[in-house]
């Protein structure tokens, strides 16, 4: 599954520039992330903190439940 930045950003109301003041990550950064579905660890890990949900939750495994 596909990073869930964007859908997550946008369930809580919050704006990229919003994002990035909260993250201390550039709106270039989120814009990218957001459009390609990926990015650094830390850039990710920033966000997730932002955004009060866990790296797991940023980057959902497509392999959940498998087994």
């Amino acid at each position: 599954m596909p990073l869930q930045l964007r859908a997550i950003r946008l369930s809580q109301g919050l704006s990229v520039p919003r994002l990035a003041e909260l993250s201390g990550t550039s709106r270039r950064t989120i814009q990218e992330m957001e459009k390609r579905g990926e990015g650094t660890l830390a850039s990710a890990r920033r966000l997730a903190d932002a955004l009060g949900v866990t790296l797991d939750e940023l980057y959902p495994s497509d392999q959940a439940g498998a087994e």
